[in-house]
């Protein structure tokens, strides 16, 4: 019985199949990824990143600059209750802070005209300029966009009430 089964172990490692099974015994062991396979993987996710990064960028600048014109059109319909209240726009000294705190010489004042208690700052963390009177009407509110300077192109070019109310009447 033994000398059968020796025989026909030896014949099947003559036939190859032996080899098979040991080397497949051996390899269910050791599955895994290769360097190469590895390195390719990570190259097709740089080239996506590469592609899609720029565009999410853009996005994320766009959102800023609409953030910027809601926030100034929320400004400017709190200015629009203030003056209904006290008769009168803030001046350029007291700001936007007087939507928020009661300055001297307003009596009727029935604020805070704002949510929070507090003025925000503009997308790029940089406070809204106040004028009163403006150059194109009552009350001029400017953001100077993320490069916090007068002026600028793209996304640091300034952002005003009026240029927030033009692109609001052309999008529509």
């Amino acid at each position: 019985m033994k000398s059968r089964n020796a025989i026909i172990e030896i014949l099947s490692i003559r036939a190859g199949r032996g080899r098979a099974r040991t080397q497949r015994a051996g390899r269910c062991g050791q599955a895994g990824f290769t360097l190469v396979e590895m390195l390719v993987v990570i190259a097709i996710i740089g080239l996506i990143m590469g592609l899609i990064g720029p565009r999410v960028l853009n996005y994320l600048s766009e959102s800023k600059v609409k953030t910027a014109r809601i926030q100034l059109q929320s400004f400017s319909s709190a200015l629009d209750l203030y003056y209904l209240d006290a008769g009168r726009f803030p001046s350029t000294a007291e700001g936007l802070a007087a939507l928020v705190r009661r300055t001297p010489g307003v009596a009727a004042w029935n604020g805070p005209y704002l949510k929070g208690g507090n003025v925000p700052n503009d997308p790029w963390n940089h406070p809204y300029i106040y004028r009163s009177p403006g150059e194109h009407g009552p009350y001029d509110i400017v953001s100077y966009g993320a490069d916090g300077q007068e002026g600028g192109s793209g996304t640091s070019a300034d952002i005003s009430l009026e240029k927030a109310t033009a692109a609001n009447t052309d999008q529509q």
